[in-house]
């Protein structure tokens, strides 16, 4: 009888368990009948827990119910050192170093979607060897000003540029089992000030140059999250703002993935419920400032909101809302058993790296053809600057990072210039000595204690009885410099750098200056100079990439992502915006007016005449290139036809190189003011020497209208448009009309 009643238990405990299986478990099943069946399982404090995190980047999910815990990292470069628990400072792993991929700057100077989604594909795979789930990055924000300590994090001043762009970086990552988290949503467009900044533009500016990026990462790019910003938009955190995440997000973009907050970015509880926040993450008692440790029950989406919901003063649609939107991301990243391992500091991510950077580097000037210097004749090389080894991984802010690597352009110039060649350094500045930045040491003593004259003094000496000199200087990732949380004090290089570069014109001929920064910077001697390359940062492989271009193993092909002012002035939001704020009176909150409005960059500098130092799309290689007569498949459209135009273009050099054909769209007679031009299509075109190719670029509806704010909607006035191709937005080589009807 005994064994009868056990054996019934068995039998009914299998058919119960049975009938009770999770439908969320089942991936034969619809992700959202899925979603639903978990949320119907979890009781409300397991609802709150899941919507804040339990660490410093750590999520919990619900051990009851198997759903695990949701890990992010910080990018969008490479993959963040291990951090204590509930601290920032390291934990010390053996096994956390990473590839440093170049920065963004870098990746959007190539011009190149395929560059985008190999970046992605293989950042997502460190991360997913990591064992992380959200890769905290890219970053769209829009290069108003070249001030902005953060600017190296992003795309550039374009917002046709970077749309194009994130879209396959995004595919990449994801197609690990990895989400993106695209940042800073939005209008995060300096670091000074930035968590008490409110900015002020019009819905037209909005629309048209600070929103398109984002729409098309979210529409195009499928992103599972997005990261609100520290500052405000019409007075309301962006971390937590009706419009910009309720209205347009989630409601005008269809946005069904969760809105992440800085670190830090949470401010209120009852707005963090209703207008559009999802996960909260920070530090401390309130997530921002330092206070109780172990504290995330206190954070604002936590038992704060609990207490409201027990005492009836709110319900629960917002907090089931929400709820859907992380187990999507869960579903999505750690509970989707079919995404690949990964794999760390592989061969292949190193090469990814290498050929990005070298894609991405800008020859800004070569008169009389300077480069590339020819390693194979014996030549004697005088390198000189604190930035031919100053490690770049280490420093900036959120993306710093700990690498197994890094080489550096002085090592990377060793290494490729032969047995023929002699390279020496020299210091000729000292910029900042340190090399430390949450716990990551780069072990290097740069500290040197001789006067500025006595550097150049040395500088000079050594350059008269050299065949070249290349001077590698720029900025840093110091504060004040390319760094978070602060912005650059003037466009002028620091360290009094310019006076060592006018000092080695005068010594030497054959004078190349490569910049390192992730920010135009001014440029008194350009003129005295012969050969500028902007190199950017640019990860483990640095010094190589730099190196393959210098010595022509990599022909050029980088192209400007922003405009180089000659002054600062010459930047319209210096010229008449309100940068950095006006402070109220008796409130900690500055707010600025963006009124450039669309007029931002290339669009500034174009619509008022105004030379730049570099253009927007510029950017010289070892080879030539003619471009032949633009032609359309037809004059006039109308709806939502298409025109095509077409562009033969031809090496007529003797090297093989590549050039970025640009097409850029005029409307000149138009109810309201538009730029002289904007940019709708490029294609990056690889030719052999002597070799012709025809370039095709589509142009619709959507490329010809402009956002009128009062009928809230994209709208496009009939009549001539002009559809003009070339190699910079300065540089136009032919162009053709259209109509739309």
């Amino acid at each position: 009888m005994k064994l009868k009643y056990i054996f019934s238990l068995i039998v009914f405990t299998v058919l119960s368990t049975k009938a009770e299986k999770p439908i969320y478990l089942d991936l034969n099943q619809p992700l959202e009948d899925r979603v639903e069946d978990a949320l119907s399982r979890m009781t409300l404090k397991e609802k709150v827990n899941i919507i804040h995190a339990q660490s410093k980047f750590c999520s919990p999910g619900v051990q009851r119910l198997g759903i695990p815990e949701l890990w992010t990292t910080d990018g969008p470069h490479g993959i963040r050192p291990e951090v204590l628990w509930d601290e920032w400072e390291q934990a010390c792993w053996s096994n956390d170093s990473c590839v440093a991929f170049p920065a963004l700057t870098c990746l959007a100077a190539t011009w190149n979607p395929e560059m985008s989604a190999l970046y992605g594909k293989s950042i997502g795979e460190e991360a997913r060897y990591r064992k992380k789930s959200v890769i905290l990055g890219p970053g769209v924000n829009i290069y108003r000003t070249p001030l902005n300590g953060r600017n190296f994090e992003y795309m550039g001043e374009d917002p046709y540029l970077a749309g194009e762009m994130v879209v396959p970086y995004i595919k990449g990552v994801q197609s690990n089992g990895v989400a993106a988290c695209v940042k800073h949503y939005a209008l995060n467009n300096q670091e000074l000030n930035r968590h008490t900044t409110n900015v002020i533009v019009d819905d037209r500016t909005l629309y048209e140059i600070y929103l398109p990026a984002f729409k098309k990462a979210v529409i195009d790019g499928g992103a599972w999250s997005i990261m609100g910003a520290y500052n405000y938009y019409k007075d309301q955190h962006l971390c937590h703002n009706q419009y910009m995440l309720n209205d347009i997000l989630k409601g005008e973009w269809g946005f069904d993935g969760a809105v992440i907050s800085d670190w830090g970015g949470t401010h209120n509880t009852e707005e963090a419920i209703t207008n559009g926040l999802d996960l909260e993450f920070g530090s401390w008692t309130n997530g921002l400032s330092n206070g109780r440790s172990n504290a995330y029950d206190n954070y604002y989406l936590a038992d704060p909101y609990l207490k409201l919901i027990k005492e009836g003063k709110i319900g629960t649609k917002e907090l089931d809302d929400k709820v859907r939107r992380v187990l999507r991301l869960i579903f999505r990243t750690e509970m989707n058993p079919c995404r690949p391992y990964g794999s760390l500091c592989s061969d292949e991510h190193y090469a990814a790296a290498r050929k990005i950077a070298g894609e991405g580097i800008v020859l800004l000037k070569n008169k009389g053809n300077v480069l590339p210097i020819r390693s194979s004749m014996p030549t004697r090389i005088l390198v000189v600057g604190e930035n031919a080894l100053k490690m770049m991984t280490v420093g900036g802010g959120s993306s710093s990072l700990k690498v197994q690597r890094e080489i550096s352009p002085l090592e990377g110039i060793r290494n490729c210039a032969g047995n023929n060649c002699e390279v020496r350094f020299v210091r000729g500045y000292v910029g900042d000595v340190t090399g430390e930045y949450n716990g990551v040491t780069t072990g290097q003593n740069l500290k040197d204690d001789r006067s500025p004259s006595e550097l150049i003094a040395e500088a000079v000496r050594e350059a008269k009885g050299v065949d070249y000199v290349i001077f590698v200087g720029g900025l840093n990732k110091s504060q004040h410099q390319d760094c978070e949380d602060s912005d650059r004090a003037g466009l002028e290089l620091p360290y009094a750098q310019d006076d060592v570069i006018e000092a080695l014109a005068d010594a030497n001929k054959n004078l190349i200056v490569v910049n390192i920064s992730g920010n135009a910077v001014a440029m008194p001697w350009v003129k005295k100079v012969p050969a500028i390359v902007q190199a950017w940062f640019i990860g483990s492989e640095a010094g190589n990439a730099i190196a393959d271009v210098i010595f022509g193993n990599v022909n050029p092909s980088g192209k400007l992502p922003f405009t180089f002012p000659v002054k600062l002035t010459d930047v319209a939001a210096h010229a008449v915006g309100e940068y950095p704020g006006l402070k109220r009176v008796n409130e900690d909150i500055w707010d600025e007016q963006y009124g450039e409005g669309i007029l931002v960059g290339y669009r500034w500098h174009d619509t008022k005449n105004i030379s730049p130092l570099f253009a927007f799309g510029h950017g010289l290689s070892y080879t030539t290139f003619a471009f032949g007569k633009i032609k359309s498949n037809r004059n006039a459209i109308s709806g939502d036809e298409k025109v095509t135009f077409t562009v033969p273009v031809t090496n007529t050099g003797d090297v093989a190189g590549a050039e970025v054909v640009q097409l850029y769209i005029s409307d000149p007679k138009c109810s309201v003011m538009r730029p002289a031009k904007e940019l709708k299509g490029f294609a990056k075109v690889f030719l052999q020497p002597g070799e012709t190719k025809e370039v095709s670029l589509e142009i619709g509806k959507d490329d010809l209208s402009y956002f009128d704010a009062g009928k809230h909607e994209w709208v496009v006035e009939p009549g001539e448009f002009k559809a003009l191709v070339g190699s910079a937005s300065d540089n136009i080589k032919s162009f053709a009309t259209f109509k739309y009807n």
